[in-house]
């Protein structure tokens, strides 16, 4: 009787033990296919609330439920057997307080079955941070540019440009570093300030437009694919599927039309 290999996940310990490490390989996935796809060859899959615009047209994430979040968690778990699932807390569900954002996040961890969250914000979320862990929770920060600021901050402009704020950066990350964050998003962010920050902090930095001295890297799938019209400039596109898919639906609605499918090969005789 043989025993199969169970093949078991990467914990919050395993990335944040990447510091300073092999590079840590990240993507977005929203859905259960896909997601099976990237658990081959990533190290943490995030369900990130930027699926409000990839796939339900939002404008911004911040319009994005709570609900919503849980059903592609859930998803995105069942398709994967490797991978860290880190899914995304929404908009307004854990700014208000520290017991809020405890009462939230716990619903989904129990909900998707994933193995941590993440949320925006430097300094001013550092005291929800340790509450959080404190209570058993795996929280992975987010600072830079943080998308459902986005309002605020005028529109997803680039952090950095100046050199006079870049202490303020400096200090969301190490406040979130010191209030137990396992790992930190810098998004949108100008390369030699992301350097000096993966330098600063003892946790993993995950870069997004950021640089390629972070700890590790993540993208929107959609993106990289080439399935988005706009490409960021941060984006390397590493595939075509957008027009790939264009086509194939325009041979099917012309072979539709010329009554040539179903053809022999696609009718039960």
């Amino acid at each position: 009787m043989s025993v199969q290999n169970k093949i078991r996940r990467n914990t919050v310990p395993q990335i944040a033990a990447r510091k300073g490490g092999d590079p840590i390989v990240s993507l977005t996935s929203y859905h259960a296919h896909t997601a099976a796809i990237v658990d081959k060859y990533a190290d943490f899959i995030l369900v990130g609330d930027s699926l409000g615009m990839v796939m339900h047209g939002m404008e911004t994430t911040v319009g994005v439920p709570l609900d919503l979040m849980i059903m592609h968690g859930k998803a995105v778990v069942r398709g994967t057997q490797k991978a860290l699932i880190v899914v995304d807390m929404p908009f307004g569900t854990y700014e208000e307080s520290p017991n809020i954002a405890f009462r939230n996040a716990a619903r989904v961890m129990k909900e998707t079955g994933c193995g941590a969250v993440k949320l925006e914000g430097g300094e001013r979320m550092a005291e929800t941070i340790q509450f959080l862990t404190e209570r058993g929770i795996p929280v992975m920060a987010h600072t830079g540019l943080t998308p459902q600021s986005s309002h605020v901050m005028g529109g997803f402009k680039t952090q950095g440009r100046q050199e006079d704020t870049w202490p303020a950066h400096e200090a969301d990350a190490k406040a979130v570093a010191e209030a137990g964050a396992f790992a930190v998003v810098l998004e949108g962010m100008v390369e030699p300030l992301a350097a000096k920050i993966t330098k600063q902090i003892d946790i993993p930095t995950i870069g997004i437009g950021a640089s390629a001295d972070c700890d590790g890297q993540i993208l929107v799938l959609e993106d990289m694919l080439g399935m988005n019209p706009w490409t960021p400039k941060f984006v390397k596109v590493y595939g075509t599927l957008g027009p790939m898919i264009e086509k194939a639906v325009s041979d099917y609605a012309d072979e539709v039309k010329s009554r040539s499918f179903p053809g022999e090969d696609q009718v039960y005789r």
